[in-house]
């Protein structure tokens, strides 16, 4: 499926689509990681298409020459979208002369962890019970996560690019 599918970046007439496919996958239309709060329409993104059917979204912040992947969601797994979407992340921070492609994931998220770290990434470094303090902000995150693991941390992954 990789081959056919065409990756644009995020617009407004994919606000709708946006904010239900967050609502869906990540409970709310905000994010929060390290404390900050990010909203869908304060975010760049790219929308991966397939047939015209829009079948990925991953959302982005650049800071300080750094861009952190805020989210990253296909809607079929294993066919090359999650791949393509960052491979176009790190081609726009190059674009952009980022030193750094970095994320963050929480404990439980084993996929993520395998995900990343096949393309390149690393772990930059554990944030002991991080999630606390985000569960102040976002009171939806929920206490259990993936196959039934407590969600208690953040993991900060990154990708250098010099």
């Amino acid at each position: 499926m990789a081959d056919s599918m065409i990756v644009r970046a995020l617009q407004k007439r994919d606000n709708q689509w946006a904010f239900d496919l967050w609502a869906k996958m990540w409970h709310d239309d905000q994010v929060v990681t390290q404390g900050r709060i990010f909203k869908l329409n304060d975010l760049q993104g790219f929308v991966a298409l397939s047939s015209s059917e829009r079948v990925g979204l991953l959302t982005y912040h650049i800071d300080d020459g750094q861009l952190e992947i805020v989210t990253l969601d296909s809607l079929m797994e294993g066919v090359g979208i999650g791949s393509t979407l960052v491979d176009h992340a790190l081609s726009e921070a190059k674009r952009r002369k980022c030193k750094r492609v970095w994320l963050i994931t929480t404990n439980d998220n084993t996929e993520a962890l395998r995900f990343y770290q096949r393309r390149g990434f690393a772990i930059h470094s554990l944030h002991r019970g991080a999630i606390e303090q985000s569960r102040q902000l976002k009171p939806s995150i929920p206490h259990v996560g993936k196959h039934g693991i407590p969600i208690r941390d953040e993991i900060e992954l990154e990708y250098l690019l010099e």
